[in-house]
Formats: C-alpha cells, sequence, structure tokens
C-alpha cells in the first residue's frame, strides 16, 4: 500500500520541482502518470522537461501515442497508472486523485502552489478525504528553503 506526498510549493515552480521529483521517481525505477487538469498545462510541462539541464534527460511523452506503454514517464489529463505500468502518480494543477490509486501504487505525489489559496484549499480537501479513506499521507513543504515534511497522517 503506497502514500500520498503533498508537495506544496512556496519558492520553486511548478516547472522546476517536477524535473526533481521525476528523476528521483525513475531512479527508484518506477514508471510515472503526471495528470494534470487540461491539455495547456500538460503541453508546457511537456517543453519544460525537453528543455531541462543539459546534463539531464526526462524521458517522456505526451499521452494518446502509439507508444504510451513504453514511457517511462507519460503526461496527460485523463492518464492512469494502467496506462505505462506506473508505479507512481503526479498530480498537478488541482487534478483529482482517488483513495482506491493511492493504495494500490507506490506513491502518488500531489503538488500544489502555496501561492494560490484555490489550489491551497483543494489540497486541504484532498488530504481530509484521503486521509479519510485510511490512505497513509505525508505534508512536505519548502519554507525554509528546502524540502521538510511538516505532517503525517496513517
Amino acid at each position: 500500500m503506497g502514500a500520498a506526498y503533498f508537495y506544496h510549493l512556496t519558492r520553486a515552480p511548478l516547472d522546476q520541482t517536477l524535473p526533481m521529483l521525476l528523476e528521483k521517481s525513475l531512479q527508484a525505477g518506477w514508471r510515472v502518470v503526471v495528470r494534470g487538469p487540461d491539455e495547456g498545462l500538460m503541453h508546457h510541462l511537456d517543453l519544460k522537461l525537453w528543455q531541462g539541464a543539459d546534463d539531464s534527460f526526462l524521458p517522456h511523452g505526451v499521452a494518446g501515442g502509439v507508444q504510451d506503454a513504453l514511457q517511462p514517464v507519460l503526461l496527460g489529463p485523463s492518464v492512469a497508472a494502467a496506462d505505462n505500468d506506473a508505479s507512481c502518480l503526479m498530480s498537478v494543477g488541482g487534478a483529482d486523485v482517488s483513495a482506491e490509486e493511492v493504495q494500490a501504487l507506490d506513491r502518488v505525489c500531489i503538488l500544489f502552489d502555496g501561492l494560490d489559496e484555490q489550489a491551497v484549499q483543494h489540497a486541504r480537501t484532498q488530504w481530509k478525504a484521503l486521509t479519510g479513506a485510511g490512505c497513509a499521507a505525508q505534508y512536505w513543504s519548502e519554507e525554509s528553503g528546502r524540502w521538510e515534511k511538516k505532517a503525517e497522517a496513517g
């Protein structure tokens, strides 16, 4: 049974934090799906991942291609872990995650913009729903300048 990790972004934006988490996930041997609310955000993140640091490469694809099942990282608004046999799901932009997904995967990461009150409220609602359903969860913050675990449930 996995856990939901909530990442409260206050210093680094999503397009800087996501590649770091994807690298760590791939190093752990996981395939990943990145779920967002719309095609626009997924296209933006796809471009940012291609424009990453010269010394690193994050193999990935946008859902809807013939090679989806082979992608180590698959981005899309309606992607599921089964699409590429993922062990990790990353939710961005307020995309919903179910308790069943948290329990079935090794890790679910929920990244939210701490400077957007609506995003913070949505993350609180997700925390309550997931922990209320018995899922383990951790809350991580970068307020101090480095990532620190601030809370844990389950």
